[in-house]
């Protein structure tokens, strides 16, 4: 079988232990650089052209699309998707999850438990807003940051408004999340793979930070999870579509609640923490979606 892993640098951690666990289980790899893809519809069906050459050979891809080139990259995966390929994970999944107020209300929506958050449409009144989380300490975040990246945690109204103000002379667009405080700058993340949790790990932000990014320095190390927080992981999942998902939680008093559902987690962290082959558990249930997919050549029309 050959499988095409969809990254823009082959050179990451997670893409080459995707390209080594291909190998490991005896397949052919591909890495396939999704920005420089052309896609091409006509009468005879959709095809994909990479480096002047139409990919028909492929039959699987892994999709790792970073944020800042969703659109297209989910396009090529949609593309491959048209042509029956089967892809580790759904396009519109990709999407959902990559716009944090529509996975937000569909977190909701399912049940999940998180942080009180609101969103309004630049309103001048952020006390307002305000009153819908409660008192500061409140979490602020840009809808489009990423890795900790523009999340600001205001500890006074004021310093909240202000901040909601300065982003809002920018013409972007943030919410505000209520401060789990008892989360002590530590959140977990639960690696799911088709409904499953494959592995979990702790990460704890530097001291006198309450991110707990690993990008952004946190420290990560293995954890056994409770039901509730499982159940939870699984959920959050299940109700974004993602077979393949790193699952962010808080632990708190009300119990486990979810910052985020990511469709393009990082392998470094995981796997170092865990000692877990998190790559092999994602090639297994590749092999097992693409020989689904598969037709068999005496049913093929000619």
């Amino acid at each position: 079988m050959k499988i095409a892993v969809l990254s823009r640098n082959q050179n990451l951690y997670s893409t080459r232990r995707l390209v080594e666990a291909i190998h490991q289980h005896g397949h052919e790899s591909k890495v396939i650089d999704h920005l420089k893809c052309d896609l091409v519809m006509d009468d005879d069906g959709p095809s994909v052209y990479y480096q002047g050459v139409n990919l028909t050979d492929i039959d699987a891809v892994i999709p790792r699309i970073g944020a800042s080139v969703t659109f297209y990259g989910t396009a090529v995966v949609r593309q491959f998707e048209m042509k029956k390929v089967f892809s580790a994970l759904d396009s519109l999944a990709i999407t959902r999850s990559r716009d944090k107020l529509r996975s937000l209300q569909i977190l909701s929506r399912s049940g999940v438990k998180m942080p009180k958050t609101a969103f309004t449409n630049y309103s001048k009144d952020e006390n307002k807003v305000l009153k819908h989380i409660g008192q500061a300490p409140v979490v602020i975040k840009l809808l489009e940051g990423t890795q900790g990246l523009g999340v600001v945690l205001a500890e006074t109204n004021k310093a909240a408004k202000s901040v909601v103000e300065a982003f809002e002379s920018l013409k972007t667009r943030v919410i505000l999340q209520e401060f789990i405080e008892e989360a002590g700058g530590a959140d977990i993340r639960a690696f799911i793979v088709n409904g499953k949790i494959v592995g979990a790990m702790k990460r704890q932000g530097k001291e006198g930070e309450f991110r707990s990014n690993l990008h952004r320095g946190g420290e990560a190390k293995i954890i056994k999870l409770s039901r509730a927080e499982k159940s939870t992981a699984l959920l959050a999942a299940k109700s974004m579509g993602l077979a393949i998902a790193g699952v962010d939680m808080l632990q708190s008093k009300r119990g486990p609640m979810v910052l985020e559902v990511n469709s393009s987690p990082g392998l470094e962290g995981i796997e170092k923490a865990t000692g877990i082959d998190v790559a092999g558990e994602i090639i297994q249930y590749v092999e097992q979606g693409a020989s689904k997919k598969r037709i068999p050549k005496d049913k093929v029309k000619a």
